[in-house]
């Protein structure tokens, strides 16, 4: 019976939840297996299928299939990423500026801080004119992974939390994507797309469904972004803004949560995990290794990670409760907020990508995208103790609540 009584955007909460749950399952073992796989006797086999070039060269399509991963699927991700921003900033957790003020501080320190210390450890580095941005993203699938796992005793309000933090930073790492990563703007091309998204943003406004006008208008889209020199996955965070959010009397169900409903699972379920699977194939070898803990790049990345992300998260959500008006989440006491900013180590997914702009040839991507994986499994590991001692603390808990 109690069921009746969940709101929606708590059922939409819950669902999510779930879907990037199991996603961040798969995820896992997506990365693993490219693990194993590019450091087998079959590992050729692996850099050969990764660097196999299909699409038309006529449309400049002649992508190979890692980038195809890069460009292509993580096009899913991010408009399902802009789909979830939406909905939270109009309906959600993010809805009015005392709610969000929390998870968007949090969010901004947890980028600020990496990016500074990646700075400060390779300053002058070859590359990290552009790869201080590597530290900067969490990977939202893991984190939740992680938190389902080992935080399963602590209230709702720290996975509310987390999921408001990592959208915030979603749309941080789309933005370094389409400023740092443009070289040079088509301005033909760059005006299809903007046409495109206002044709988008109308159809919306006019309550018009039907797919075989939005899927065109989206391929058409992805591609005159691409084309405009702006890295494609920009495309998929713009649409996802665009879609309405708010329900019109008698609607069952507004076109974010429908598109969320039946691309999500395909985005957690199979889109990251094929880019996992083409990205973090990368040589884990004694050289390797030594050369995350040697090389400066690699330094940065793993310090941005392990303590920029927990000093920023922690260290802005302290300032911001203790400034502003601002509340912790319920039921969350200062040492939950510690295990919970830990998470924000777990950069993997857009952790990768940047790599992969940041440092595009080379053996120092390879090294960095090392970096990322070690970092975000140490920063796991612990996030999980932390959060099986707070866990405890909660299952345990006195009237005077959690300290």
């Amino acid at each position: 019976m109690r069921r009746r009584h969940v709101t929606a955007p708590a059922a939409e909460f819950a669902r999510f939840l779930r879907t990037e749950t199991v996603g961040g399952m798969v995820l896992l073992a997506a990365a693993a297996a490219a693990l194993v796989w590019a450091n087998s006797p079959a590992g050729d086999v692996y850099r050969w299928l990764r660097g196999l070039t299909v699409g038309p060269a006529a449309l400049h399509l002649d992508l190979s299939l890692g980038q195809w991963a890069t460009d292509g699927l993580l096009a899913v991700f991010f408009f399902v990423a802009g789909l979830e921003l939406k909905r939270e900033l109009t309906v959600g957790e993010l809805a009015g500026v005392r709610r969000a003020v929390l998870p968007v501080a949090a969010a901004v320190g947890g980028m600020v801080v990496p990016a500074g210390l990646a700075l400060a450890v390779g300053r002058g580095a070859p590359g990290m004119d552009q790869a201080w941005a590597i530290p900067v993203a969490t990977d939202i699938a893991f984190a939740l992974g992680v938190l389902a796992l080992a935080g399963a005793a602590l209230p709702a309000t720290a996975r509310v939390f987390l999921l408001g933090l990592a959208v915030v930073d979603d749309l941080g790492a789309i933005a370094l994507i389409a400023v740092l990563f443009t070289d040079h703007v088509a301005l033909v091309a760059l005006g299809a797309a903007v046409v495109l998204c206002v044709a988008y943003w109308w159809l919306q406004r006019r309550r018009v469904t039907s797919p075989l006008l939005y899927v065109p208008i989206a391929v058409a889209t992805w591609l005159a972004v691409h084309e405009a020199g702006i890295h494609a996955t920009v495309a998929g965070v713009a649409l996802g803004l665009l879609t309405r959010s708010r329900p019109d009397p008698g609607e069952d169900e507004t076109p974010v949560c429908r598109l969320e409903h039946r691309l999500q699972p395909w985005s957690a379920g199979l889109c990251v995990p094929l880019f996992a699977l083409f990205a973090a194939g990368v040589p884990m070898g004694g050289e390797a290794l030594r050369g995350v803990f040697t090389d400066p790049v690699a330094l940065a990345v793993v310090v941005g990670l392990l303590a920029g992300k927990l000093v920023g998260i922690f260290g802005a959500s302290f300032l911001v409760v203790t400034l502003t008006p601002a509340v912790r989440p319920d039921g969350l006491g200062w040492r939950d907020m510690l295990a919970v900013s830990m998470l924000g180590g777990v950069g993997f997914t857009v952790s990768l990508l940047l790599a992969e702009l940041s440092l595009p040839d080379g053996p120092g991507v390879d090294t960095a995208k090392a970096a990322v994986l070690l970092a975000s499994a140490a920063a796991s590991l612990l996030a999980a103790a932390l959060l099986a001692v707070r866990g405890r603390a909660h299952r345990a808990d006195t009237p005077s609540g959690p300290r």
